[in-house]
C-alpha cells in the first residue's frame, strides 16, 4: 500500500491541507490537495495544491513568487487533513497581500480586519 492510500480523499479526490508557519506556528492558509499535488509537494519540498475554482494543479507562489518551502508533512488521526510546516517565502501567503489568509477576527458581533496588507495585490499579480 502506498503512503498516499492512507489519506482519506473526499468524493472529489481531495484532502484539506493546512499551511502553518514552521517558525511562528501561525496558520497561514487552508487549501485543497489531490494525490498529484501531495505527491509533488513530497517530491519537491514546495507546496502544491489543487485549485477548486480553476480546476487545476498549482504551485503556491508560481505567479507571486511567494513559494512555500515545506519542512514537514503530517496526517491527522482520521487521515483526512494534512498539516504542513512551511517557510513562507516573502512573508505573504494570502492573495490579499497579507501574511495569513486569517486576517479577520470576530469582535463586537462582527468581523474586524486585524492584519495589515504587506504588499498591494496589484503589485503581486499581473493580469
Amino acid at each position: 500500500m502506498s503512503w498516499l492510500d492512507e489519506v482519506k480523499w473526499d468524493d472529489k479526490g481531495l484532502v484539506t491541507a493546512i499551511a502553518q508557519d514552521a517558525a511562528s506556528g501561525r496558520v497561514l492558509m487552508v487549501a485543497w490537495m489531490n494525490r498529484e499535488s501531495l505527491q509533488l509537494t513530497a517530491d519537491t519540498g514546495i507546496a502544491h495544491y489543487w485549485s477548486r475554482s480553476r480546476q487545476k494543479l498549482w504551485k503556491k507562489g508560481e505567479e507571486s513568487g511567494h513559494l512555500q518551502n515545506v519542512s514537514e508533512l503530517r496526517l491527522d488521526c482520521d487521515g483526512d487533513v494534512i498539516v504542513m510546516q512551511i517557510e513562507q517565502i516573502g512573508g505573504i501567503a494570502c492573495h490579499t497581500g497579507r501574511e495569513s489568509c486569517f486576517y479577520r477576527r470576530f469582535e463586537n458581533g462582527g468581523w474586524t480586519t486585524v492584519d495589515a496588507v504587506l504588499k498591494d495585490p496589484r503589485a503581486i499579480y499581473h493580469p
